[in-house]
């Protein structure tokens, strides 16, 4: 009876450890999916886009999605590609960068604003130089070409883009300071502008 007793009571020790463990898979699982999905929706944008170009017009990468492919940014220099949704919201935000629907248009007078994660798509902003090119293709087959100019920090609420510039530019923005995790005031921002004819 007493063996019954102690052996009844090294399995009720052993509970919380054993709900611990399954707590640390049920974690470890979570931590997988997101990755998972991550590259998942790459793929899928990556498909999105190239349809887009074949028709010239957004193709949604999945039904639901709240963003559509519009173009592609690329740095040369760095090796870095990224999709471009619409839209601007928190939902496009997590699978790459947005072009803000309140600025102006690619290519046009003015400034298009792209914005995206410091720690995710927009986090190569910290390392692109004055001088660098920057390509952006758009889903309607047109490249266009820009020169990166110097990183700014400034507040989030300090830094107007003139959406009616004479000059066509586009504005990389993302929070500030790189590798942080809490939400702050600060912004980096990297203006470039449109060249108008290809320099090497």
């Amino acid at each position: 009876m007493r063996m019954m007793a102690v052996s009844g009571g090294r399995g009720l020790a052993r509970l919380p450890f054993l709900a611990l463990a399954a707590l640390g898979l049920l974690l470890i699982g979570q931590g997988a999916i997101i990755p998972a999905k991550a590259w998942l929706a790459q793929i899928l944008l990556e498909r999105a886009f190239a349809q887009s170009l074949a028709t010239h017009e957004p193709v949604r990468a999945w039904p639901w999605a709240d963003g559509l492919p519009v173009a592609k940014i690329r740095v040369p220099r760095l090796g870095v590609e990224e999709i471009v949704l619409s839209g601007g919201s928190g939902e496009a935000m997590a699978f790459g960068p947005t072009l803000l629907p309140a600025s102006g248009r690619l290519g046009e007078r003015g400034t298009a604003v792209f914005a995206a994660h410091r720690d995710t798509h927009f986090r190569f902003l910290q390392h692109v130089r004055p001088g660098d090119l920057i390509l952006v293709e758009e889903v309607n087959g047109r490249t266009l070409r820009y020169r990166a100019g110097p990183g700014l920090v400034v507040r989030y609420d300090g830094y107007g883009i003139d959406r009616h510039s004479t000059s066509p530019s586009i504005a990389m923005v993302t929070c500030w300071p790189f590798g942080a995790t809490e939400h702050g005031p600060l912004r980096y921002v990297i203006r470039a502008e449109r060249e108008a004819s290809p320099r090497i």
